[in-house]
């Protein structure tokens, strides 16, 4: 069963059907002309507290099958409505240019930025092209290369994460897939412009941390962010994929729990249902965040943005002395 926004997932159901019982309503009672008006809006009420009902009581699995809705909005997608004059820039100067990481100038309400992203495919054809948004070895590097431009040149840097992981195919280690990864967290580390990060949809391991060091850190609603997925975790601790749901849970990678650990600073809300509802709306809420947590880190001089960057991560984790 699909719509025009994709395939329906299991959950959702039992609004989707209430939905098609209004239209079937709504029909009847345009061809036979008889007024069902009270009707209607009890059946459209009832379908809007199940909604809301089901959207604020999800799962975190069923926020993780939210973030990888088919169509949910891509890093071009969201910089597309979020910044202006958008001038991609291709190749890391040293291999070749990876499509699946996204990088360019822009700017955002005025201020020249510098954005990077992994991108995803829509359909098979792109999801090929764009090795379904893993990046190779030359990815990264292309991404740490415009990092470094921007830092040259003042401009802040706008990281959106969204990668199940970084490429793990044996030509990706050949090229360096883990020094990659290493030198981009360092080099982001002390960069001298202010870095904002937003994880759009998934955020999986070194893949997400690679281009996750920022003096902010937001997460969209049903983000996740992890050292592995719940399929990976529960495939190694008790060797059993039945497993994916208690996993989800023990490995706290779901937007609360990770504002509540101080992993990010924010939540972005998004539409009732996921982001793929009404992108519009969930770009105007990421560029809201992205501008108000930009503004005051602009006054920050390049010093106090290397503290501040280097305490945020320092303060991770928690110790217990006897």
């Amino acid at each position: 069963m699909s719509n025009n926004q994709g395939p329906i997932l299991e959950f959702e159901k039992p609004v989707v059907d209430l939905e098609k019982q209004i239209e079937e309503l709504k029909k009847f009672s345009q061809e036979k002309g008889i007024d069902m008006h009270e009707q209607i809006t009890a059946l459209e009420q009832k379908a809007e507290n199940l909604r809301m009902e089901i959207y604020t009581n999800l799962t975190v699995m069923q926020r993780i099958q939210i973030v990888r809705h088919p169509k949910r909005p891509t890093c071009l997608d969201y910089i597309g409505m979020i910044f202006d004059n958008f001038i991609e820039l291709h190749g890391d100067r040293l291999y070749r240019d990876d499509p699946a990481m996204i990088g360019g100038i822009a700017y955002l309400n005025g201020i020249p930025v510098t954005v990077v992203g992994q991108q995803k495919g829509r359909d098979t054809k792109e999801n090929i092209y764009r090795n379904f948004g893993m990046p190779h070895p030359e990815g990264y590097r292309k991404a740490l290369r415009l990092m470094k431009q921007a830092d040259k040149f003042g401009r802040p840097v706008i990281c959106l994460v969204d990668v199940v992981g970084a490429y793990p195919g044996v030509e990706a280690e050949e090229r360096g897939q883990g020094e990659a990864i290493a030198r981009g967290i360092m080099e982001m580390a002390n960069l001298r412009v202010p870095v904002i990060v937003a994880v759009t949809g998934e955020g999986g391991s070194g893949g997400a941390l690679a281009t996750g060091i920022g003096n902010r850190v937001l997460i969209m609603e049903n983000a996740y962010y992890s050292v592995i997925s719940p399929e990976g975790c529960a495939a190694i601790l008790w060797r059993d994929g039945s497993k994916v749901q208690e996993a989800a849970e023990a490995l706290k990678i779901g937007a609360k729990d990770l504002l509540e650990m101080g992993i990010v600073d924010e939540i972005v809300p998004e539409p009732i249902g996921g982001a793929h509802k009404n992108p519009a709306l969930a770009s105007k809420n990421l560029k809201e965040a992205l501008v108000s947590n930009l503004t005051p880190l602009l006054n920050l001089s390049p010093s106090q943005l290397l503290e501040e960057r280097y305490q945020r991560f320092r303060n991770y984790g928690q110790f217990i002395e006897n």
